[in-house]
């Protein structure tokens, strides 16, 4: 789950991590209103929307009066941010943070995740702050230092200087740094987080070491015992079809392309978009209706991916273990006539009562396209589409 960049700067201020003093304004006249009483001669309008690259896409203005505010503010409310991030379609700017200007003497990076390869947290810093750390890595990887976290024993204050000295931190500031680390770490572990980013990390002519920006993702999986964090979610920001599966636990995520797929189990998801990529298809999802789903889950993941309009076809993918065939195939056959369907539809079953799940396709007077393995359905349902 993704938050705001206000929404992070609360929870790491409430750590101790020093941000920079802000505002949420929703419209204009709240904006001058959250300027005026920060009282900073120099004030940041800054859009809020769950995507990277927003400065360069015209949502950060520097205002050095308040009439500058009214007018960044006036420009970027409602505007549709398009940046590397958020497609080709964009992101409207509902809400803006209004934020004091800083003193910045020099940027830097820092960022936690969870390293699948050590099976631990790691934390990383580079010098090269402002600029994506996917970019540092292709052109300067030798700027990018790691330290990784014992998790018995947490972040270590001497991994905090060596970091702090291995991005070059000024001398006279290792110590704040330390601490800006030390707090954004136990950030990640308290909140069950699955990145956070600090870009960029920023010293001040006053002595400062703050976060000037802030990306905190938290691990879906854990947001049971996350009720805080849960209350920061915006729906606004997410597809709605995709807040619909959330409602029935069922794992999706929207694509481009014009194949819907449902499928149980993630690994075999993949496998099948990438089968259907194979046959030069195009897949407009992944959904992982998981092992056990029951009749009305399964009928609600057909209806989700029946309600994207660029859905041309759709290709189940079931390989029945702990899932039934003939479950799938009784919500398949509910969902088909709940909702009507007029475009192609291949089912490939295998596994558990996959008999009485054909039987149960077969004579239900649907036109279904039976396949006989997953390249056999992938194959079809590439074909019918472009058909």
């Amino acid at each position: 789950m993704n938050i705001h960049e206000y929404q992070g700067k609360e929870i790491l201020r409430s750590y101790g991590v020093a941000v920079p003093n802000g505002k949420v304004a929703y419209s204009v006249d709240e904006a001058v209103e959250a300027a005026t009483s920060l009282g900073t001669p120099v004030t940041v309008v800054k859009a809020q929307i769950h995507a990277g690259g927003r400065g360069k896409a015209g949502g950060v203005k520097v205002a050095k009066s308040l009439e500058e505010v009214r007018t960044y503010a006036d420009d970027i409310l409602g505007k549709t941010l398009v940046t590397h991030q958020t497609g080709p379609q964009g992101k409207e700017v509902k809400r803006l943070l209004i934020e004091e200007g800083c003193d910045i003497q020099s940027e830097y990076y820092i960022g936690l995740v969870v390293d699948r390869a050590t099976d631990r947290i790691v934390m990383m810093g580079s010098e090269e702050g402002g600029t994506e750390i996917e970019e540092v890595a292709e052109k300067t990887p030798e700027k990018i230092f790691k330290e990784i976290v014992d998790p018995v024993v947490g972040l270590m204050p001497y991994q905090a200087r060596r970091l702090a000295f291995n991005i070059n931190i000024p001398k006279d500031l290792v110590r704040e740094a330390v601490k800006f680390m030390m707090g954004l770490y136990q950030v990640f572990v308290d909140k069950d987080c699955s990145i956070a980013e600090i870009n960029p990390l920023v010293t001040t002519g006053d002595g400062k070491v703050m976060a000037l920006d802030a990306k905190l993702n938290f691990d879906s999986n854990a947001l049971y015992r996350q009720k805080a964090v849960l209350e920061y979610r915006d729906l606004d920001e997410e597809d709605p079809k995709e807040i619909e599966a959330s409602k029935f636990d069922l794992s999706y995520i929207s694509l481009d392309g014009n194949i819907g797929c449902m499928v149980n189990g993630a690994g075999l998801a993949m496998a099948t978009m990438d089968i259907i990529k194979h046959y030069n298809g195009d897949p407009a999802n992944f959904l992982d209706v998981g092992g056990g789903a029951t009749k009305e889950k399964v009928t609600e993941a057909f209806k989700i991916i029946l309600s994207d309009e660029n859905v041309k076809g759709i290709y189940v993918n079931i390989f029945g273990g702990i899932m039934k065939c003939d479950v799938i195939a009784e919500g398949v056959v509910a969902a088909t006539k709940e909702v009507g369907l007029n475009i192609p539809l291949v089912v490939r079953l295998e596994g558990t009562n996959v008999e009485l799940g054909k039987k149960i396709l077969e004579e239900s007077g649907l036109d279904i396209t039976a396949a006989g393995s997953m390249a056999d359905g992938a194959e079809k349902i590439v074909s019918l589409v472009k058909a």
